[in-house]
């Protein structure tokens, strides 16, 4: 498949060159992590991480976290990629980072399901979200057309839609990039859903089939995906990387010059193996949540031992305050498996409360309430000496060392 010369490649696409050549040089097979900027502290963390590992980074941001509208983290996509470059600099951290929108398509963004958009305003919509994040300097869009809330229920979705759609968006972004004398971005296709129809390998074959066909007939030659959404056995209840797969994948994609995109990383048992099977990069999101979420619960735990002590005047009760916060958004209901539809939160097994509480916590951690209650935990900590917000940060950030290591990208940024 041909390319961008390689003067204008994609960031994306030049670390990826460098990281095949070294492997062609010492053996060594790598896969980029990609982390779901799903809160400030995650932000902050990931890149304090790199830094330390001496490593790249890239961050998958879905529509539902930065958009627009300020998503869930309250930021938009220009106040992101300048967030980045503040906390970069505040740091010293010089090393690459890539930024990129996660699941780019109609009726993934919650509002749009919610409402029941139609096809043209709902992909309007995704248009207008691509052209800010190519104007706030992202490097990688995810293009995934796979769900449309209007066919019929448990039906899935004509892979021939999903590809002209397909099509439709990377033209709509290139020709939106060449008006405005933009640099070339690279571009990340398909989905691990089941209902995005990708999940055998006949239909993966014929997706790219389509997808090559559309984008020529476009005269888009020179625009290929660098990323390849494969279903490798992971999803949101499960953490078994499957090898066999995997491998079968890397090499159908590898045929188109792509590599395969690895989503749902979260906890995975044998996250050493991606590299091993060729996997070109994995996202992980839910996890370091959770481990935020944890972090804090350990000092709502010290709070309470100090007030007891009288150390403490009064508690932040931000346990408290993050459970009301999250059933109060409702967008715990999304989480809900079959047989627990049409339940309240209470009426679950606790240990389904606890995991839907960790897991949704990212939706709220920017209501003004939850900001108000982790200050005044930070505050009654920070004056008995103990630096709250390191601890969590540190936190997540033991969580994203473990990916550096397996992934084999300690010290990579000494060659990019």
């Amino acid at each position: 498949m041909l390319r961008e010369s390689v003067e204008t490649k994609p960031k994306t696409e030049s670390i990826l060159e460098i990281i095949r050549e070294l492997e062609s040089a010492t053996g060594v097979k790598r896969t980029l992590l990609a982390v779901c900027p799903n809160s400030m502290s995650v932000i902050k963390a990931s890149l304090r991480a790199a830094k330390r590992n001496n490593a790249p980074i890239k961050y998958a941001a879905t529509l539902n976290q930065i958009d627009g509208d300020g998503g869930y983290t309250g930021l938009t996509q220009k106040q992101f990629t300048k967030m980045l470059e503040i906390e970069a600099s505040r740091i010293n951290y010089k090393g690459q980072y890539i930024v990129a929108i996660d699941h780019g398509g109609p009726w993934l963004k919650d509002i749009q399901a919610k409402e029941k958009w139609d096809i043209d305003k709902a992909m309007n919509g995704v248009k207008k979200s691509f052209e800010d994040a190519v104007l706030a300097g992202y490097d990688l869009l995810h293009v995934d057309p796979t769900v449309d809330i209007h066919i019929e229920k448990d039906s899935v979705i004509d892979i021939r839609v999903v590809a002209s759609r397909t099509v439709e968006l990377i033209a709509h972004v290139e020709k939106f990039r060449k008006q405005n004398n933009l640099p070339a971005i690279s571009y990340e296709v398909g989905t691990e859903e089941v209902e995005g129809g990708l999940a055998d390998e006949k239909t993966f074959d014929l997706f790219l089939e389509l997808l090559r066909d559309g984008l020529k007939n476009a005269g888009l030659q020179k625009v290929w995906p660098c990323f390849i959404v494969g279903k490798v056995g992971t999803d949101l209840h499960t953490i078994v990387f499957d090898k066999e797969v995997a491998r079968k994948l890397t090499a159908k994609a590898a045929k188109y010059g792509s590599f395969i995109k690895g989503h749902y990383t979260d906890a995975v048992e044998n996250p050493y193996d991606y590299p091993l099977c060729g996997i070109g990069a994995a996202n992980v999101g839910p996890e370091f949540t959770i481990s935020e979420y944890k972090a804090l619960m350990e000092l709502e735990e010290l709070e309470r031992i100090y007030h007891t002590e009288g150390k403490v005047a009064a508690l932040s009760n931000i346990q408290a305050e993050l459970k009301q916060a999250v059933i109060d958004s409702n967008r715990w209901q999304k989480w809900l498996k079959a047989g627990e539809k049409g339940k309240q939160l209470h009426e679950l097994a606790p240990e389904r409360q606890e995991w839907i509480i960790q897991t949704c916590c990212r939706y709220i951690y920017q209501n003004p309430e939850i900001i108000a209650a982790r200050l005044r935990l930070y505050e009654n900590l920070g004056n008995l000496g103990i630096d709250a917000e390191e601890i969590v940060l540190s936190t997540i950030e033991r969580d994203m060392d473990k990916y550096f290591n397996a992934f084999n990208l300690v010290n990579l940024n000494n060659y990019l």
